[in-house]
């Protein structure tokens, strides 16, 4: 079997192909758009790419021509020798890959399904949104501080129209102007919610998902895209692994060492999940919901409010893999025994 190395970029790649016995048979560069175009031409071979935003398109189009495929993690290219001496060129770096991959059966990330690809970007898309949102914002109240304006709350009157209320004389251009967008932000964040909403519900497992006290649509839909297939994680401290909600450790020889959790993994579903579980112990009202609270609350009176917020949140995500994995839906009488 053939070894195709390709050093993806954002308009050309850089093709290096060996055979079994780490002969190199051909370079070429390529056009990135139409690798697939290229692939088609090749006997079934095995297709090696670094994790990139073009890396899972790629590797869907070889999968589908009948190649196997391997999409190397970024950070472990660095081991393989990519980049080594302070030597990094695109040739160089798909003859590393295409030499290693004749040697060693490269480990692969998971490469998730065309759907799931999908949704991660409209909840990505979405928090751009809102990030821009709270970047205006944030300029407007440093204005209408330093104009000794005091902005009250409102949960049912906008932002805008609180800032119109204080401020009684004309805006400047320059203030209106930032309202203006918060404005149309928001009306596009609606937008987004819907669809977000729209998806969740429609979808078996969102809908399973969202019984869980505190998990509304936009947690439930993270969580399935960025798990995708449920099947890759035997229980579920490999998930809460995975999502970084495990305590780190740093010991050597007698001394042992906790830390705080490792971060690894997704941060965007990670944070949501975060958020939920905040929810959750200070909003949610459901009685379902009062066994996890319990719980969380006998973690608070030891270790304070922010670990047992993300012990919580390391808690959801087993119990939304337990859902998942089984084809139920959350029962509140058994509540934090569950996993």
């Amino acid at each position: 079997m053939d070894h195709v190395a390709i050093d993806l970029g954002s308009k050309k790649s850089q093709i290096c192909v060996r055979n079994a016995g780490g002969e190199i048979l051909e370079e070429k560069r390529w056009e990135t758009w139409d690798l697939k175009r290229y692939l088609e031409g090749r006997p079934k071979s095995r297709v090696i790419v670094e994790t990139c935003a073009e890396a899972f398109r790629v590797a869907e189009a070889a999968r589908e021509l009948g190649h196997e495929t391997r999409i190397v993690s970024a950070t472990l290219v660095r081991t393989l020798g990519v980049g080594a001496r302070r030597t990094k060129t695109d040739q160089r770096d798909a003859r590393v890959l295409s030499e290693v991959s004749c040697r060693v059966d490269l480990p692969t990330v998971h490469i998730p399904k065309a759907g799931s690809r999908e949704r991660k970007t409209l909840c990505g898309m979405r928090d751009s949104l809102v990030g821009a949102r709270t970047k205006v914002i944030n300029t407007v109240r440093g204005w209408l501080r330093g104009q000794g304006h005091r902005l009250g709350k409102g949960s049912r009157v906008t932002f805008s129209e609180r800032v119109r209320a204080v401020c009684v004389a004309d805006l400047p251009d320059y203030v209106e102007r930032q309202l203006r967008v918060i404005e149309a932000l928001t009306k596009e964040i609606d937008e987004a919610d819907k669809e977000v909403e729209a998806q969740a519900e429609g979808d078996v497992i969102c809908a399973r998902l969202m019984t869980v006290p505190g998990i509304g649509p936009l947690t439930s839909l993270r969580y399935v895209a960025t798990i995708d297939d449920i099947g890759r994680f035997a229980n579920a401290h490999q998930v809460e692994a995975y999502l970084g909600l495990v305590p780190g450790e740093s010991s050597s020889s007698e001394r042992q060492q906790r830390l705080s959790i490792t971060k690894a993994g997704p941060p965007a579903l990670r944070w949501v999940l975060v958020q939920a579980a905040w929810a959750l112990r200070t909003r949610c009202r459901q009685p379902s919901a009062v066994p996890l609270q319990l719980w969380a609350h006998q973690i608070e009176l030891r270790r304070g409010k922010r670990t047992a917020t993300v012990a919580l949140a390391r808690k959801l995500a087993g119990l939304l893999y337990a859902l998942w994995r089984d084809g139920t839906e959350y029962d509140g009488a058994r509540g934090a025994k569950m996993i």
